[in-house]
């Protein structure tokens, strides 16, 4: 399925991962609705793309949001094949710390927005997906989701953010089988180090530090290249069920 014809929905699709997801889908003239609780970054990329793009205030977290969401952008488009989940939280510390145990109400919060968003987004869009018409390749459409390395090497300090990305890393086979009925595939891609806001206020020996540690290529991965990623999953009707690690071979220690 080309980006041509895509009609899209993408979580935290405002910045960082998700915006050079849009940006890849509108550049090939595809269409697509951008859910993200950043109003004024995510109204300011819609105005420019007026007849592709929309906005839709989004909190991933709340189902009333993410149903609502995604009802509008097939509204708008008449109907959506692909479905892009990048909204999320790093959600760091320590379970003891100087502090004290880390509240139930923080890790609930990763909780929320990492592992439930995920679900809304799938639920939301696998309802509208089933009643599209097939392509020339008995296809739907297309559901992608954001897991990460840590979910199978997580650091210290990453057990909220690691939980919540293997969760989403252990959904993938059992929506693939589901939905294989409906003509809808669903994936996961697990990120390295990647140039996104979440690393923007990392130190400079830290990062150099990171970077270092990625045996090649030996820097952070850029945005575009994880939005190829997105565009290849989405033309390539083999890829189901799994989890592409998209990492330059790294490892967490």
């Amino acid at each position: 399925m080309s980006f041509k014809n895509t009609h899209a929905v993408v979580s935290g699709g405002a910045s960082g991962l998700g915006l050079a997801v849009i940006e890849r889908i509108v550049s090939q003239g595809g269409k697509a609705a951008i859910l993200d609780i950043n109003e004024q970054q995510g109204s300011k990329i819609a105005a420019k793309y007026p007849d592709q793009l929309i906005f839709v205030k989004t909190d991933i977290s709340k189902e009333a949001d993410v149903d609502a969401a995604v009802d509008n952008a097939a509204k708008k488009f008449g109907h959506i094949n692909l479905a892009v989940g990048c909204a999320g939280i790093l959600g760091a510390g320590k379970i003891i710390s100087k502090k004290g145990p880390m509240p139930a109400e923080y890790f609930q919060k990763v909780v929320d927005i990492n592992l439930t968003g995920t679900f809304l987004l799938t639920r939301a869009a696998a309802r509208h997906m089933q009643n599209n018409t097939p392509d020339t390749n008995n296809e739907c459409g297309v559901i992608i989701h954001t897991a990460s390395i840590a979910a199978f090497e997580g650091q210290f300090g990453q057990v909220a953010y690691s939980a919540t990305k293997a969760a989403i890393v252990g959904m993938m086979l059992p929506l693939a089988r589901e939905f294989a009925k409906s003509g809808i595939r669903c994936m996961a891609i697990a990120p390295g180090m990647f140039e996104t806001p979440m690393m923007a206020n990392v130190p400079d020996e830290i990062r150099d530090s990171l970077a270092a540690g990625i045996p090649f290529p030996s820097r952070f991965g850029t945005t575009e290249e994880f939005a190829k990623m997105v565009e290849h999953i989405n033309d390539n009707q083999m890829l189901n069920g799994s989890v592409i690690r998209l990492d330059g071979a790294a490892r967490l220690q």
